[in-house]
């Protein structure tokens, strides 16, 4: 399984990559929305994006649009640290694959993941 983990705070990122390594998970990371879209353009084989909502520039909900449009095999996952409902629902209307809050439960996070794969290989997407 390969994951682009995007979010501006470095430490949360690379803590992130890190757990998510030692449990069998490829993860790479974007410090921004805008960095994902250009990463996500030269790396075709990724499995799904943990977005985080709040980031400075183009926010989660505006990058969701774009791959959702640009990458539609690609099971994104929405990160929050403040919860609105608004949000949340707006990022599932957008194609989200689920909405978590932050701090997130690393096995929860990782039990979504594998649902994601799971999901999209069902929709004729193979996991990478």
């Amino acid at each position: 399984m390969k994951v682009l983990l995007v979010d501006d705070e470095q430490d949360f990122r690379e803590t992130l990559a890190k757990r998510l390594g030692r449990r069998g998970i490829e993860s790479s990371t974007a410090g921004s929305a805008a960095e994902a879209l250009v990463w996500l353009k030269q790396n075709a084989q990724v499995d799904a994006v943990v977005l985080d909502v709040k980031m400075p520039g183009m926010d989660g909900i505006e990058a969701l649009k774009h791959i959702a449009a640009s990458h539609p095999g690609v099971a994104v996952l929405m990160l929050s640290g403040h919860a609105h409902v608004e949000t949340a629902m707006k990022g599932l209307e957008l194609g989200a694959f689920d909405y978590l809050m932050k701090p997130v439960d690393i096995e929860e996070l990782v039990f979504k993941l594998q649902d994601a794969c799971e999901h999209k290989a069902l929709k004729g997407g193979k996991p990478t």
